[in-house]
């Protein structure tokens, strides 16, 4: 059996969870898996606007999923919590299975249903 997660580790689990819990966060860290950027970067690849991108960054850095380092009059950010690419990783390869699932689901039900006659009852 798995070791149990202590009571203490609860909050600081949820917060991880919260910053991930929102499209434009996953956007930003998602920008962030090809390497550093600076936020005009993040603004093109995300399609968000720089007041967004920039308050949503603001709060992945407070809570250490990504690291900033300023350069001149620029910021530049990059990630700096390994669980965000590995957990990102996990949760697209499980939507996948799912939509196989769905998929091979639907097959099965529309073959059974293609060798029935449409004028019976």
């Amino acid at each position: 059996m798995a070791a149990a997660i202590p009571d203490e580790f609860l909050d600081l689990m949820a917060e991880k969870f919260r910053m991930l819990a929102d499209a434009t966060r996953l956007a930003i860290l998602r920008s962030l898996m090809s390497g550093e950027r600076n936020v005009t970067q993040v603004v093109d690849e995300t399609g968000r606007n720089q007041a967004n991108v920039s308050k949503h960054l603001k709060m992945l850095a407070e809570a250490g999923l990504v690291a900033r380092r300023k350069e001149g009059l620029q910021v530049f950010y990059r990630l700096n919590d390994p669980l965000v690419e590995r957990l990102c990783k996990l949760v697209c390869e499980t939507i996948v299975e799912e939509a196989q699932k769905d998929l091979d689901r639907q097959k099965r039900l529309l073959d059974g249903w293609s060798g029935r006659n449409p004028g019976a009852a």
